[in-house]
Formats: C-alpha cells, sequence, structure tokens
C-alpha cells in the first residue's frame, strides 16, 4: 500500500511547486508594482507620438460580429475538407461515389449558406 503511494510523491511535489510559483508570482508582481512610480503621463496609452482623442473602447456594431462569425464557421468548414483530402485516395479505392457524394453534399450545403449570407448582406457591416 504505501508503494503505492510513493508513486504519487512526484505529482505531490508538482503540484506543490505549481502553486508556489504562482503565488510566489503574484506576490512579487505586487510588491514590485508598488515600488514603481505611476504618474498621470505613465497611463496614457501610447498612440504615435499623439495625444490620444475620444473614447478608447468605441462600440462596434452588431454586423461586424456577425462577418466575425460567418468567417469562423467558414473557416471551420473549410478545415473539415483537409482529413476528407488526406484519405481521398483511401476512400476512392473503396467506393469513389461515396466519397465524392459525400464531399458534394458538404459544398452543396456550403455554396447554399454562403448565397444565404450574401443575399442576407451579412457580409456588409457597414451598412
Amino acid at each position: 500500500m504505501e508503494s503505492q503511494l510513493i508513486q504519487y510523491l512526484p505529482v505531490l511535489m508538482l503540484l506543490l511547486l505549481a502553486v508556489g510559483f504562482a503565488g510566489g508570482t503574484l506576490v512579487f508582481s505586487v510588491v514590485v508594482g508598488q515600488m514603481g512610480r505611476r504618474t498621470k503621463t505613465k497611463d496614457i496609452p501610447y498612440e504615435c507620438g499623439m495625444l490620444p482623442q475620444g473614447e478608447g473602447n468605441s462600440r462596434l456594431s452588431v454586423k461586424f460580429y456577425l462577418v466575425a462569425l460567418l468567417f469562423v464557421l467558414f473557416d471551420i468548414e473549410v478545415v473539415f475538407m483537409y482529413p476528407w483530402a488526406v484519405t481521398y485516395k483511401r476512400l476512392v479505392e473503396t467506393d469513389w461515389k461515396v466519397a465524392l457524394g459525400g464531399m458534394l453534399a458538404f459544398m452543396t450545403i456550403l455554396l447554399a449558406g454562403y448565397v444565404y449570407a450574401v443575399k442576407k448582406r451579412a457580409f456588409d457591416w457597414k451598412s
């Protein structure tokens, strides 16, 4: 029984080291941060040598986020084509109709989604 518990000793040591490092880093940053002098000039963000004007966090249109989501959606769908392309040779050897039909169905659905997004003007976030 004791020999099995001894096997977990390196894991316990690693856990203690990780917690100690995280805590030590936090304490060190607080101590060093309090020693530094903060002035109003140091807190101003550097913006190409110009004084900042206006609000730093301007609101973006919902259309911008819609375009970003559509980009991620179509990008991830393209990623699903890579496994198909890698295994295409083996798929053609077994049944080329299933291999080609599956990708054509996938591309048709992808194209239908793209056409729908274009018709709804989803990619035009400035209007």
